[in-house]
């Protein structure tokens, strides 16, 4: 019996010095269960719609009507007082000063197309420019006008007058100006200008 009393206080001892204490442990409380939120009918798939059915209309591009823009300044350029009848007119290409790409060409054939049996001037042909540019070692669709490339040019073609045109402003409504210089002397004997029409 001391040697059961003796084992119980040795367990006993060993359970106090390690520190461990028995404890019961309760159950973790039960919180209420939450009602599930109540489920939403899915919506409606569209059906697939057939080729062609709603598509986007692109949108509409403007374009500029060279012809009708350009046509009252040469009209008034023209009528300018100041111009030897007969005179050879080079036309130079119409500078592109916009904030954007323009059809710079298309502007420059409306120039010559209005001014075609004007019955003032004679206009240097597109094939003699081609060919002093040529000369001049000047590209083709040179885009780095300059008035004063465009009397060297002028000169070169033994043109009195040149027709300095530059294109500025909004790209989809520029405003265009346009310069009569007298190639002798680089004066600017008139000048006018008018918004582009669409």
């Amino acid at each position: 019996m001391i040697r059961s009393v003796k084992l119980s206080a040795a367990f006993f001892l060993a359970l106090l010095l390690s520190g461990c204490v028995i404890k019961q442990q309760q159950p973790a409380p039960v919180e209420p269960a939450q009602p599930a939120p109540p489920v939403q009918p899915a919506e409606p798939v569209p059906e697939p719609s057939q080729p062609g059915e709603n598509v986007p209309s692109p949108p509409k591009l403007k374009t500029i009507n060279w012809d009708a823009s350009v046509q009252p300044l040469v009209a008034k350029m023209l009528q300018s007082s100041g111009v030897t009848p007969g005179s050879v007119l080079l036309v130079d290409r119409v500078k592109n000063s916009t904030n954007g790409n323009l059809q710079s060409e298309k502007a420059t054939s409306a120039i010559q197309n209005a001014l075609a049996n004007n019955g003032k001037f004679t206009l240097v042909t597109d094939d003699q420019l081609s060919q002093a540019k040529q000369t001049l070692g000047l590209p083709p669709d040179d885009s780095l006008n300059s008035r004063s490339k465009a009397v060297g040019l002028a000169r070169y073609l033994n043109a009195q007058y040149v027709l300095y045109s530059n294109a500025q402003g909004e790209v989809k409504a520029p405003t265009l100006q346009m310069q009569l210089m007298l190639v002798q002397s680089g004066e600017i004997i008139w000048s006018g200008n008018g918004d582009a029409q669409n």
